[in-house]
């Protein structure tokens, strides 16, 4: 099924339903005049720097801590790192899982007979099968969107996302699907480890061998496309003081002839083939010291010049300073100015080259400064729709399909997916090289995520899990209210609720107003805050007489007071 054809039949499904009827959905210009007020329109004027963090680390710092490193913070997480210290909770995110996710399965076998793969098995082993491919690729699209929702309550998933933009392939590119969970593998593989490392696997990566033409780059004919994007996008950057020249763009291919793929092995691999390699020396430019990588020859020659290519080029402070750019705009704001070039970026860098680019190291200084912290880089980005919307689905504990209805689990990770497109972010599949320009293209910036299309359809995957629910079979993917407000603090008061929800789900405070129209729907025509009580009271205790009513009653309202939370403005921003 193409594109076309998938969203036509989502359509009559949901999207039309939501389109006749958006209640309460902000604009987006609305939400550029709440995100001004949040201090993106003013100038910024902050002169922190990576010095330890050592102010008050309460709720809200906590809270700033687990969103911007993950997407979105489940209750239960957050509790469980109440009351640490801010190095504690750091560590915390920062350690991740030693084993790599499950890999992506037969979840179409219902539709499609696989030959070499039984309905519930991966397929990442299987031979390439074009009559399935079709499926696969879904599989492993739907897959990646589960292991966001899914993640471990660290920051590797979140650091998965970032990789996958900065080097940057398009799924809908490769022609084998095992090349794109190889890639990913990958990036799960490298994301806290070393860059320099992460850097010579994607070089070598099958997918990307592919997708910037390093399986055709021959002696006889070398092709500077990844060369081109491994300093321009990868490693360097396009900044002033990036000065590669043209010349060393065609010695870095020369220096990456011979690498191909071997669509014969299973998984996809690569291979190197020494016929094709350029064995003369390749000359670079004074930018790289006037750097001399010595033609070799054999089996090992493409592993020795990459190397050597790879150190000359980690040698240029550059590198660093590029990088921890990139980071800052990820994970704090986007906007870089000249103070915060001095006392973050430069001393940032430092401890990144000085780490030999350990990224876990560089990651732990930025989280634990009091740059991080500074109110001024809270509640000031705007979420990526991943974050949104997935981010979402684990705030509210959405009860997603057991793991073993292969079918159903898939298709409801396929709604994420589908939502993704709709509001600018196919997840495996980036515009283009560059990845997303929310994280690069000025001067919109994280900006360009919020258009007159696209909040609309933000507010209405929020409004659809709330109220109606995603119906496939016999099964509906619905939120459950009572999940999240049961762990609150006392949500038999009212004010209570509303203060614990709004603290947790939102990044900013709220106004009077906002505080009192999310009342009015617990206390409608604003009867005595002793009503809630009551009927809260009725709702949770089976044996009271008036418990399917009340239930009934209270359910409904929740769902309504979280479906206002998630229509403001305030809950588009982190």
């Amino acid at each position: 099924m193409d594109r076309k054809q998938f969203f036509g039949s989502l359509k009559p499904n949901f999207l039309t339903s939501l389109e006749e009827e958006k209640p309460g959905l902000g604009s987006a210009s609305a939400l550029n005049t709440q995100f001004k007020s949040a201090g993106a329109g003013l100038t910024r004027r902050t002169n922190t720097g990576i010095k330890v963090y050592a102010g008050t680390f309460g709720d809200a710092e906590l809270l700033h801590l687990m969103r911007r490193s993950m997407f979105g913070v489940k209750y239960g997480e957050f509790k469980k790192l109440r009351g640490k210290t801010m190095q504690q909770a750091v560590d915390a995110i920062l350690t991740v899982p030693a084993s790599l996710p499950n890999p992506p399965i037969n979840n179409y076998g219902n539709l499609v007979t696989d030959p070499n793969v039984a309905y519930g098995s991966t397929w990442v082993n299987a031979p390439l099968d074009p009559a399935v491919e079709a499926y696969r690729k879904g599989s492993v699209k739907n897959w990646l969107w589960g292991l966001m929702v899914n993640q471990t309550p660290d920051i590797q998933a979140k650091m998965v996302l970032f990789w996958h933009n900065h080097f940057a392939i398009q799924f809908l590119e490769i022609p084998d699907s095992r090349a794109c969970y190889v890639y990913t593998k990958v990036l799960y593989t490298h994301a806290l480890g070393n860059m320099k490392n992460l850097t010579r696997a994607v070089t070598i990566d099958p997918a990307m061998l592919f997708y910037l033409n390093g399986n055709v780059n021959t002696k006889r004919a070398p092709d500077e496309n990844y060369a081109r994007e491994l300093q321009e996008l990868f490693t360097m950057g396009k900044g002033p003081n990036s000065k590669y020249t043209e010349d060393d763009v065609k010695a870095a291919a020369r220096v990456l002839t011979g690498w191909s793929i071997n669509p014969l092995t299973n998984p996809f691999s690569t291979t190197f083939l020494n016929t094709n390699h350029d064995t003369s020396d390749k000359k670079f430019s004074a930018y790289y010291g006037n750097t001399t990588i010595k033609g070799q020859s054999g089996i090992n020659a493409g592993n020795t010049e990459l190397d050597d290519m790879l150190t000359m080029m980690f040698n240029v402070e550059e590198v660093a300073l590029y990088m921890c750019r990139k980071l800052y705009e990820y994970f704090v704001y986007y906007e870089i100015d000249d103070t915060v070039e001095t006392n973050v970026i430069v001393p940032l860098a430092k401890v990144f080259r000085d780490s030999g680019y350990d990224i876990k190291t560089v990651l732990k200084t930025l989280l634990s400064s009091e740059h991080f912290y500074d109110t001024w880089n809270r509640g000031c980005v705007i979420k990526d729709p991943i974050t949104q919307q997935a981010g979402f689905c684990r705030e509210m504990e959405l009860p997603f399909p057991a793991s073993t209805d292969y079918f159903l689990l898939y298709k409801m990770w396929e709604l994420g997916g589908a939502f993704g497109q709709l509001t600018q972010m196919n997840l495996g599949d980036p515009p283009n090289v560059a990845g997303w320009p929310a994280w690069y293209q000025k001067p919109m910036f994280h900006r360009s995520w919020i258009n007159s299309d696209t909040l609309p359809r933000r507010n209405q995957f929020t409004d659809y899990l709330l109220i109606v629910g995603h119906k496939v079979g016999t099964y509906t993917l619905l939120v459950d209210p009572w999940i999240l407000t049961k762990q609150l603090s006392d949500p038999g008061t009212p004010d209570t609720l509303i203060s614990d929800a709004t603290n947790f789900l939102l990044p900013m405070g709220l106004s009077a107003g906002q505080i009192s129209g999310l009342k009015e729907i617990l206390l409608p025509g604003g009867i005595p805050d002793y009503n809630w009580k009551d009927e809260y009271r009725a709702a949770t205790d089976a044996s009271d007489p008036n418990h399917t009513t009340a239930l009934t009653t209270a359910t409904s309202k929740l769902r309504y007071l979280y479906k206002a939370i998630m229509n403001l403005s305030e809950y588009q921003l982190s």
